[in-house]
């Protein structure tokens, strides 16, 4: 049978990585959050789904609004809503929200979307539950 496509969640990105091969020297991959409470916690990375043209606006901005400067990565301003799909969500002992995206791809930008806005953890916790057999 067909895998559908799960519903979608909108996200904030945290923090950046510089891509490989023909993404060398952009700012391509996103380790996103969504909200819990007044904080975000990390849910995933995405480095597919946007166009060249966004990627290298989006490394523009990134750089503009670094907030700490690692090298290869760099946590950034909590300003920018990702629309995210994915195929299941996962427990995970990686990021301190407890879940994990599985194959999260970026559907589109969402500057009409302020972070407040995003999804929150109970949004995540609430599509975990429902998956059959819980992300295996």
């Amino acid at each position: 049978k067909m895998k559908r496509e799960l519903a979608t969640l909108d996200v904030v990105v945290t923090a950046v990585e510089y891509g490989h091969g023909k993404r060398i020297g952009v700012l391509s991959d996103y380790t996103f959050a969504v909200r819990d409470g007044e904080r975000l916690v990390n849910v995933g990375k995405a480095y597919s789904g946007l166009t060249d043209v966004e990627i290298a606006e989006m490394t523009k901005w990134f750089l503009e609004h670094t907030v700490d400067d690692q090298g290869f990565r760099r946590e950034v301003e909590p300003k920018i809503v990702l629309e995210v799909a994915f195929n299941n969500v996962m427990k995970s002992d990686r990021h301190e929200s407890g879940y994990a995206l599985r194959f999260p791809r970026i559907v589109r930008l969402r500057p009409d979307k302020s972070p407040e806005e995003a999804d929150t953890i109970e949004r995540v916790e609430e599509i975990y539950r429902r998956q059959d057999g819980h992300g295996q």
